[in-house]
């Protein structure tokens, strides 16, 4: 991909959660509801999608109001294994929901660190982090390939339908990498391509900015990792997901292609 189509994509996708985390803060409603970068008036609407992607109603009591705004594709605290004291950064961070989350079970002793592109996620994240009195999270400006963050600070890092968004996946990968100390874990939810999607679904920026034109195909996405320096490399898809996926889309049949997959490794010592 040329850096100008790079640009372009990062660019349209910045625009597109922009206008997410406004209509959230003015209770508006943005996109398909449904949609991973969709958000719904009806927060009732909201939690029915984030119980469907695997939360539960404590998960969502816990968050301060307008963290939770039913984005992403499953939750990757399920296979996180959050201990008290570590270091968890999350990539693409959004509102800040799975950092909040991740708070109460690192303790006073951890540290969650979000990073998001979108200078109104940030805005948003760091209101919500003061409204509920986060003081062991922060959140940080910048790109996940790019990451501002330094080498051998994260014992965990966690993302939910924010990698498939990048286009330069390798690229997240090897800054995933540098953070993490060694032997520490990657604990993601992420869209994944169960086979070659057609071109014209490929090339439509929207639905790029919907988490399913850039999945990447599941050998692709375990070379990637391999190759970043990680092992233990586990991508389990959720065949379940086509049902909430093929909202995403309605009519293009797009649940026919990819599906949400859990993704986990561990940065290989010695590398």
């Amino acid at each position: 991909m040329s850096q100008k189509k790079a640009d372009e994509l990062r660019q349209h996708v910045r625009e597109s959660y922009a206008r997410v985390a406004e209509a959230s803060n003015s209770g508006d409603c943005c996109g398909e509801a449904s949609s991973c970068c969709g958000v719904s008036d009806d927060a009732a609407i909201n939690t029915l999608i984030s119980t469907r992607l695997g939360y539960s109603a404590q998960d969502l009591a816990t968050v301060p109001e307008g963290a939770d705004m039913g984005l992403g594709c499953g939750n990757p605290r399920a296979i996180a294994s959050l201990k008290p004291g570590e270091v968890v950064v999350d990539l693409g961070s959004g509102g800040g929901f799975d950092c909040f989350l991740a708070s109460a079970e690192v303790g006073e002793t951890g540290k969650v660190i979000g990073v998001d592109m979108t200078p109104a996620m940030v805005s948003k994240a760091r209101a919500n982090a003061e409204k509920g009195g986060f003081n062991n999270v922060e959140f940080r400006l910048g790109e996940i390939e790019h990451l501002p963050v330094a080498d051998n600070t994260a014992d965990v890092i966690i993302s939910n339908c924010v990698i498939n968004l990048s286009p330069d996946k390798p690229q997240v990968f090897r800054e995933a990498f540098r953070i993490l100390r060694p032997g520490g874990r990657l604990a993601i939810s992420d869209v994944v391509a169960s086979t070659e999607l057609p071109e014209e679904m490929r090339n439509d920026p929207v639905l790029h900015a919907g988490c399913i034109s850039g999945a990447p195909l599941l050998a692709d996405l375990h070379a990637m990792l391999d190759d970043a320096g990680f092992s233990d490399i586990r991508i389990t898809p959720k065949d379940e997901s086509r049902e909430f996926i093929r909202d995403w889309a309605p009519g293009r049949g797009v649940e026919d292609y990819v599906l949400s997959a859990h993704i986990a490794a561990v940065k290989r010592v010695g590398r």
